[in-house]
């Protein structure tokens, strides 16, 4: 009996008739405008999740249409960039970093609860969706947490002027920069992060001298008797 020899390239060959059409994604690093706000004025401390630096999104679609999208590290740069338009310092803290040991008024530690999407086939468009749920924890000096926020986005981008790993990939980013815009908007109104700030040292307050340690005596004696009424007659 002949044996058949499954060579690499007929595996690949066989992947694809099974699962159909695939589609790999690799995002870019997105890129966030300064706003035209205002900054915060505290120091806060940015503590990213490891996946942050590597989050792969894979899924089946159909049962036929396998799509892999590989967020990289855009999730960190965005909210490095985020954070440095909108607060006066930022410090990336470490895992093993004691927060409480460094000089900042707020801990922020985001995360993404999930990451879906959608395409033509299942939208009946000509449209991929995207839609992302970050979910951002604020402590105060103390550790104690003060805000636990979900923030949801989306975006969206057509297929009649693009290939679709490409009109997939500006979906992505245009969620991303929702996010973005989302927080930069509604950040401190939703947390109260900007209460957390240590407040100025104030201003010392002068001590008024007495009138006797402030000038000598004989010349205060001497212009009373100057002003004397009998004096003047």
């Amino acid at each position: 009996m002949n044996k058949v020899k499954c060579t690499p390239l007929a595996a690949l060959l066989l992947a694809a008739l099974i699962s159909g059409c695939a589609g790999n994604v690799k995002l870019a690093t997105p890129t966030i405008p300064s706003p035209l706000t205002d900054k915060i004025p505290i120091s806060v401390g940015l503590r990213m999740p490891a996946n942050f630096d590597y989050f792969v999104h894979e899924e089946s679609v159909f049962g036929r249409e396998e799509w892999t999208i590989n967020l990289g590290n855009s999730n960190a740069s965005l909210f490095k960039q985020l954070f440095g338009h909108m607060f006066d310092r930022v410090t990336l803290v470490g895992a093993n970093d004691d927060p409480s040991l460094m000089d900042i008024d707020a801990l922020v530690e985001p995360s993404i609860d999930a990451f879906e999407f959608s395409t033509p086939g299942q939208s009946k468009t000509d449209s991929f969706a995207v839609w992302i749920r970050y979910r951002l924890k604020v402590f105060d000096q103390a550790g104690t947490l003060v805000s636990n926020w979900p923030v949801s986005a989306y975006g969206k981008s057509q297929t009649t002027a693009m290939n679709k790993s490409d009109a997939l990939h500006r979906a992505a980013i245009l969620a991303m920069r929702d996010a973005a815009a989302l927080m930069i908007i509604k950040f401190d109104e939703v947390t109260g992060i900007g209460k957390l700030g240590r407040p100025a040292p104030a201003a010392s307050t002068p001590v008024a001298m007495p009138i006797s340690d402030a000038v000598d005596g004989d010349a205060v004696q001497s212009h009373a008797l100057e002003e004397s009424p009998d004096d003047a007659s």
